[in-house]
């Protein structure tokens, strides 16, 4: 087995991560451009952290993801990057992103289940989107007559979100009372 000095390391991390367009675990580094070196994962894991902080004070941060790590453009920057994205970010409506908060917080989910939290039907067109996206899947069945689809969110849907998991999502804030709340916010 050869052997990679730390600085070689960081720099074969940096290369790896840059070409391989996706992000990756630990253990997809370890099978593929580490295989045949001694390096444990735990060496590797402390490389990557180092690089993070070597990358932080920069236009460009290496960041821990669902799906592994990535290279990632500061967040401050989006405004003057934009210009650089051929693909504009689509509008989605306020039924897809309600449908779609209420799946990530209460997954799983039946259509039916965020039909009677919403108070109106969900559309095929709305589940259709947010699976094309990628942000949703079937996860089962429930176990009742009929046996609905189960919806969960997606890694893919985490690493959209810049959310390692599902407990990095923001608190919901409870509503005790709607017309007060509501009789807040106007005033506000």
């Amino acid at each position: 087995m050869a052997k990679i000095s730390d600085e070689q390391l960081k720099q074969v991390l940096e290369a790896a991560l840059l070409v391989a367009g996706r992000p990756m675990t630990p253990q997809d580094l370890l099978d593929s451009v580490f295989q045949g070196f001694t390096i444990s994962r735990p060496k590797l894991v402390k490389a990557l952290k180092a690089l993070e902080l070597d990358y932080r004070p920069r236009g460009i941060h290496l960041v821990e993801v669902a799906s592994g790590w990535r290279f990632q453009a500061d967040d401050a920057l989006s405004p003057l990057l934009s210009r650089l994205w051929v693909e504009k970010a689509p509008k989605y409506s306020r039924a897809t992103l309600e449908t779609l908060a209420l799946i990530a917080y209460r997954q799983p989910v039946t259509r039916g289940e965020i039909e009677e939290v919403r108070g109106v039907a969900v559309s095929t067109q709305i589940i259709r989107t947010l699976e094309e996206r990628g942000w949703i899947k079937v996860v089962g069945t429930k176990e009742v007559p009929g046996r609905p689809s189960l919806y969960g969110t997606t890694r893919q849907f985490l690493d959209d979100m810049n959310l390692k998991g599902l407990s990095e999502l923001p608190e919901l804030m409870e509503i005790t009372n709607p017309a007060e709340r509501l009789e807040e916010v106007t005033h506000e």
